[in-house]
């Protein structure tokens, strides 16, 4: 069976693209049921499930900045692995999934030692049947991080993988991201971030400072003021240097579909992965349409059909 062909009408620039873009339909949300798991340092995450299906495998999504399982990607991957007859789960990171998480930690694109024990908490539920794992956009950098980094062990974990939008060069994503239109998508990310962040400064006196919070109108002066301070990087910089997963790409050990759109605003074309930095267990998909996670195709209004399919004909064929 080959793949499915994609023809799409236009993208959609992200999570709240439903807003942004309001001729789009908002795929049904999936019934899901809500597990809270404390993490080895004392805080907590939420995960989403699919009804369990037994002897059947598990598509586990990690979402992108600022996501949730309320996100379009998320119902529309869900939606398809549930008709699937497959088992699903949202991975909600830290202070996504509707209540703040206790630590002054939050969530990060390099957080990649969160899957180091959630894995191991997950994957043996499923009883030897296949697990796959998806990263949408930052969840995405962070999946490739991972795989990277465990190289052959991550078999132990994952039979498959897929990377959906990922900012694996996260300096190019930071910067395109506060040039020219897309500042309208970083005000979009900040409305949320900002508020959430001022929220940890109020109740973690002297770990931030909440008027450089406030006063941040880029990605980059958001990430100096809140994301490097609250994970232990200098600055930024220095953050999206250390937490890039394309250098690690080549090591890579497990079948990974690397998909991304040459039209993505967010993620410029030039820093894409040549097939040089990959390894042999990389599949690199570069479509020349798609946005940033927006895959949207019919008209007039658009449906997300084509997304969950190919991921799930990658999990099932590895090609």
């Amino acid at each position: 069976m080959s793949p499915p062909r994609f023809r799409p009408a236009r993208w959609l620039p992200g999570g709240h693209a439903q807003t942004i873009w309001p001729r789009f339909i908002l795929p049904p949300l999936p019934a899901l049921a809500r597990e809270r798991i404390d993490t080895p340092d004392g805080d907590f995450i939420d995960l989403d499930w699919l009804p369990p299906r037994a002897q059947q495998p598990l598509v586990l999504l990690l979402h992108g900045l600022e996501g949730s399982s309320e996100s379009h990607y998320a119902r529309a991957l869900m939606g398809a692995v549930a008709a699937r007859g497959w088992n699903g789960v949202v991975v909600h990171a830290r202070g996504c999934s509707g209540e703040p998480n206790r630590l002054v930690r939050a969530y990060h694109s390099g957080d990649s030692a969160e899957l180091d024990w959630l894995l191991p908490c997950v994957v043996p539920r499923m009883k030897g049947q296949p697990v796959h794992a998806v990263g949408v956009s930052l969840g995405g950098n962070v999946l490739c991080k991972w795989l990277g980094e465990h190289g052959h062990a991550a078999s132990r974990w994952l039979r498959s993988a897929a990377s959906v939008c990922a900012p694996v060069d996260l300096g190019a994503a930071g910067r395109a991201l506060d040039q020219g239109f897309n500042r309208v998508y970083t005000q979009y990310f900040l409305r949320t971030m900002k508020p959430r962040a001022l929220h940890k400064a109020a109740l973690f006196p002297g770990v931030l400072d909440a008027a450089a919070i406030a006063a941040s109108a880029s990605i980059k002066a958001f990430d100096d003021a809140v994301t490097s301070q609250l994970h232990g990087f200098r600055d930024a910089d220095d953050y999206w240097t250390r937490c890039s997963a394309r250098p690690l790409l080549r090591e890579v050990r497990v079948p990974l579909l690397l998909l991304q759109a040459l039209n993505d605003p967010m993620v410029p074309a030039w820093s894409l992965a040549t097939p040089q930095m990959l390894s042999s267990d990389v599949l690199p998909e570069y479509t020349a349409q798609g946005g940033h996670v927006g895959y949207v195709s019919g008209a007039p209004t658009g449906h997300l059909d084509w997304l969950p399919r190919r991921l799930l004909h990658f999990f099932e064929h590895g090609r």
